[in-house]
C-alpha cells in the first residue's frame, strides 16, 4: 500500500468534486479518507487453529451472526450484514475464533458478496478438508441503499454449500434452517 498516493488521489477526487480543502474542517480530510479506505481493504493472513477430531465429532459445527463488513468493488461503497458459517468435520475440527477471523481476513478487500461468499467456503474446504461446508451472507450495500435505488433496509442473501452440506438433502435444509433469522 502506498499511503502517500492514496491521500494525494483522495485529496484529487475531493477537489474535482469542488471541496475546497484549505477549509479548515476539510483540510485533513484526504489523510483520513485514505486511512479508511487502507484499514478497510487489508488485513493480515493467520493460520488456522485445528484440533484433532479425536471424539469422532460428525454432526453441524455453525458459527452464526458473524459481524462482516466490506466493500462493493463496484462502487467503493461498504456493505455491512453478517456471515454463518458451518462445517461437518472431518479428521480435524477448527477453533471458532477463527471462523470470524476467516470472515474478516477475506471481507477485506473490494469485491463481490457472491465472490466473498465463495472465497470463505473454499478457504474452510481447502484448509479442513471437511465432509461438508456452508456459508450464508446477509448484507446491506450502501451503493443500493444510499444512491441508486435508494432502498434502505433491503438485504442481499448468498450461499455457498459444499460436500454433504449441498448433496444431502437433510443435512442441507438443517444448515439452512439454522441460519435463518429469528424474530
Amino acid at each position: 500500500m502506498d499511503s502517500a498516493a492514496a491521500e494525494q488521489a483522495a485529496a484529487d477526487l475531493l477537489t474535482a468534486l469542488g471541496l475546497d480543502l484549505t477549509d479548515e474542517n476539510l483540510a485533513e480530510t484526504p489523510r483520513r479518507m485514505a486511512r479508511a479506505l487502507i484499514e478497510m481493504t487489508s488485513g493480515s493472513d493467520f493460520e488456522l487453529t485445528t484440533f484433532p477430531n479425536d471424539e469422532e465429532y460428525d454432526e453441524l459445527v455453525l458459527v452464526r451472526d458473524i459481524p462482516l463488513r466490506s466493500v462493493c468493488e463496484h462502487h467503493m461503497l461498504p456493505f455491512v450484514g453478517v456471515a454463518h458459517v458451518g462445517y461437518l468435520p472431518g479428521d480435524r475440527i477448527l477453533g471458532l475464533s477463527k471462523f470470524a477471523r476467516m470472515v474478516d481476513l477475506h471481507a477485506r478487500r473490494p469485491q463481490t458478496q457472491e465472490r466473498l461468499t465463495k472465497r470463505i467456503a473454499d478457504h474452510l474446504q481447502d484448509e479442513m478438508q471437511p465432509r461438508g461446508v456452508g456459508v450464508v451472507i446477509e448484507a446491506e450495500h450502501t451503493c443500493m441503499s444510499l444512491r441508486g435505488a435508494r432502498a434502505a433496509g433491503a438485504r442481499t442473501t448468498t450461499s455457498a454449500l459444499f460436500g454433504r452440506l449441498r448433496d444431502d438433502p437433510r443435512s442441507r435444509a438443517e444448515f439452512l434452517a439454522l441460519t435463518r433469522r429469528t424474530p
